[in-house]
């Protein structure tokens, strides 16, 4: 976890779809079976594969502050197939303006779910934390979606197809830049309040306010990569295919289906290649915090969960 190679391995175990269909009974064996194996008791014949297995299920769905199961739709293995349909509404052409607006809406809405199941829940933060990161996220992405729209139109000096293919591209100055205020607004209340930070042991030391700024930049900067390969690509890699492909030419009821499969080929990449940048157990020297963190314990080097 501490080489980039290293979380990317890990991460496609923790997105893999296939824990969706995992049942309460079987979370459950996971779990006992990882509480044995801390307790020192494990049962004689069970294997390394199996207790890592028990591991990837269990990081898949329960979330590691709270120990709560995380919904399947806003769990990170979740992101991919219920996120896919999203992106291809977002980079359909030929977009009018309630339909902007209803899929930004949509996609903040998600995100805004997914921030709030995956966030630093070490300590307590209001509902209202939330309603205010969405609302803020869904006006930003709404009003930079439809605000680029109107000028690509007033534009006359662009050819049509130009235009088209300009328009492609809108979703994404405005998804990146909801994204960021989505997860700052949603998670303010950190950076007053401050997160816990672990020693070497996995005890909590105290909570610091600066840990809690490093690990909001860090996802902001994670929410500003995810969409870059997703919103960008597909609309290069389809304006290639449709004027290279007479196939796509003549039978235009075919672009939509190709149009998503490359948009999952694009969200499967990116991904994990973007929550990988930085470890989720992230480290930090106690003389870059408080002083009363250094005070509190003798540890040189602490952790905090910077969330996904």
């Amino acid at each position: 976890m501490n080489t980039f190679l290293g979380r990317f391995r890990h991460f496609l175990d923790v997105i893999d779809p296939r824990t969706l269909f995992v049942t309460e009974r079987q979370l459950q064996e996971c779990i006992d079976l990882l509480n044995l194996f801390k307790q020192g008791t494990l049962p004689p014949g069970v294997t390394h594969a199996q207790l890592w297995q028990a591991q990837k299920i269990k990081q898949a769905i329960v979330h590691p502050d709270t120990g709560e199961r995380i919904p399947m739709p806003f769990r990170m293995s979740g992101f991919i197939p219920f996120g896919t349909p999203v992106v291809v509404g977002l980079l359909l052409p030929n977009q009018t303006l309630l339909s902007t607006i209803f899929w930004q809406w949509l996609n903040q809405s998600h995100n805004a779910c997914v921030n709030y199941c995956n966030r630093n829940a070490s300590q307590p933060a209001p509902v209202s934390k939330f309603i205010q990161g969405y609302l803020g996220a869904v006006t930003s992405a709404v009003s930079i979606a439809v605000g680029l729209n109107v000028l690509l139109q007033k534009a006359r000096r662009f050819r049509p197809t130009t235009r088209l293919l300009v328009q492609r591209f809108i979703p994404f100055p405005a998804v990146a830049s909801a994204n960021v205020c989505n997860v700052v607004l949603m998670r303010h209340s950190e950076l007053s309040e401050g997160i816990s930070v672990l020693d070497n042991q996995g005890d909590v030391v105290g909570t610091s306010r600066i840990a809690a700024r490093h690990a909001l930049l860090e996802t902001a900067l994670t929410r500003v990569v995810l969409p870059m390969p997703i919103l960008v690509l597909p609309p290069m890699i389809m304006a290639v295919l449709e004027n290279r492909l007479p196939l796509l030419q003549r039978r235009r009821w075919l672009v939509l289906p190709v149009h998503s499969l490359v948009c999952l080929a694009a969200f499967s990449l990116a991904l994990p290649l973007a929550i990988s940048l930085f470890p989720q157990m992230s480290k930090i020297s106690v003389t870059d915090l408080e002083p009363e963190i250094a005070m509190a314990t003798n540890c040189k080097i602490v952790t905090y969960n910077k969330g996904l």
